[in-house]
């Protein structure tokens, strides 16, 4: 990529650097992670050496723009949950898209085309965009044109919009606004709004949607993504799933045993649903995709099924669109997906866009590429309870003695699925390494 960021500075003009070390809580990020006023503000980076916004950080971009430009006529928080959504906040993010043939950029995930549109047709005109794309990798151009494209979604062909057809408009265009492509993209988009203030940010880039100091990360008390209105219609397996996939869960004995008995016939299946009509696996489907995936794709690896499956309890609760603002049963955010595709070679399934981890397979598949390169993290060997709390928290955020009661949640996961006693999978055995979740070869 010919642009590229180390310092704020780079891609920030000093009048809204200013702005920002204004901010308080800013300020205090910025003193307490060693940034010096005066000097250059160095950019969070993930392990693949990208840089991103922290959440304080997209906050406050937003903020400036949106009470600069727009006179609070456009939603901050919708702009921080969209861009969380777009590029988790990364702003040198790009994205193919096959129909258009064109490439969205930054944070706010834009096409070059419609940004320029913005500028010629509609006098958005605070920077200068036109015949210069790469500006849009910059933070606050980014969010200026983002911000001003939800304005004009928002009033649509003069007709006052509501909240949910911006959100699915601008992820699917216009015409897209109520199709069922974009319903998953407005669910994510419900939870990720409503989290974005207090979930944390971790330094490693890998951000996973829980942190483990967080007093919220039970599986019983963590918030599912929320349908939105009149969402009541079934979503069936076989529109998440290759047919081959789908033959191997019914040929599953325990699946067909279970389909069978709930009336569901071959070409339609019906995914399980709460009572909010939020659709979820069962143990046993969960389990079956684990064994699925596993057996395809790592079987020579070791790792069994049931610790997939606890992380996908304690992640997810086997929600299909997931918790929090990472898709899918695995919980597993986009970017790290991606890496894992292009960088390490794990391609059996396309993850083209989010969406696509929301399918079980998918994110089942990425969750044990991600498991077992963490079980290698740095060229050592990992403790099993290493592995999973570093999948949970990112790796460079494992502190046993504070992430003590996540594991014992673990333990209490993976009971659903295997005898935990057989293995003899007490906390300090596993501290000393007595006993392991896994085999390795």
């Amino acid at each position: 990529m010919a642009v590229n960021f180390k310092y704020w500075d780079d891609c920030v003009d000093p009048l809204d650097m200013e702005a920002m070390w204004k901010i308080p809580e800013v300020n205090l990020e910025w003193l307490d992670a060693g940034e010096t006023r005066g000097q250059k503000v160095h950019l969070s980076r993930d392990p693949d050496g990208q840089p991103y916004l922290t959440q304080t950080e997209m906050k406050a971009v937003v903020e400036i723009i949106v009470s600069r430009h727009f006179h609070l006529q456009v939603d901050p928080n919708m702009i921080c949950a969209i861009a969380e959504l777009e590029s988790d906040r990364q702003p040198l993010s790009i994205r193919y898209d096959k129909k258009s043939k064109d490439t969205k950029l930054g944070i706010m995930q834009l096409f070059p085309k419609t940004a320029e549109w913005l500028y010629r047709e509609l006098n958005y005109q605070s920077y200068e965009v036109v015949g210069n794309p790469d500006l849009l990798f910059r933070p606050f151009v980014s969010v200026y044109f983002g911000a001003a494209y939800l304005k004009w979604l928002s009033n649509f062909e003069e007709k006052e919009r509501n909240e949910e057809f911006v959100v699915r408009a601008y992820r699917g265009g216009t015409k897209k606004a109520t199709h069922k492509s974009t319903m998953s993209s407005w669910q994510r988009y419900l939870s990720v709004k409503e989290s974005f203030p207090s979930r944390k940010c971790f330094e490693d880039g890998l951000s996973q949607n829980v942190s483990m100091n967080d007093a919220s990360v039970t599986t019983t008390s963590s918030t599912p993504y929320t349908p939105p209105p009149n969402a009541g219609d079934y979503t069936y397996w076989d529109s998440m799933a290759s047919p081959e996939d789908m033959e191997e869960m019914w040929n599953n004995p325990e699946v067909f045993k279970e389909w069978s008995k709930s009336g569901e016939k071959k070409g339609k299946v019906r995914f399980s649903q709460d009572e909010k009509k939020r659709p979820y696996l069962s143990r046993i489907e969960v389990k079956a995709v684990a064994e699925i995936i596993l057996s395809k794709h790592f079987s020579t690896k070791g790792l069994k099924p049931s610790v997939l499956c606890a992380l996908a309890e304690l992640l997810s609760m086997r929600f299909v669109y997931g918790i929090g603002p990472n898709a899918g049963i695995m919980g597993l955010d986009y970017s790290t997906a991606f890496w894992l595709y292009m960088e390490l070679g794990f391609r059996a399934y396309k993850v083209d866009s989010i969406d696509d981890l929301t399918k079980p397979f998918v994110s089942m598949y990425f969750g044990a590429a991600y498991f077992l390169w963490l079980s290698e993290y740095e060229g050592r060997e990992r403790t099993p309870q290493f592995v999973v709390q570093a999948y949970i928290a990112g790796p460079k955020n494992v502190n046993f003695q504070e992430t003590g009661p996540m594991w014992l949640k673990f333990e209490e996961a993976l009971s659903y699925f295997e005898d935990i006693k057989k293995y003899a999978f007490s906390f300090l055995c596993m501290i000393s390494d007595s006993v392991e979740l896994f085999s390795r070869k």
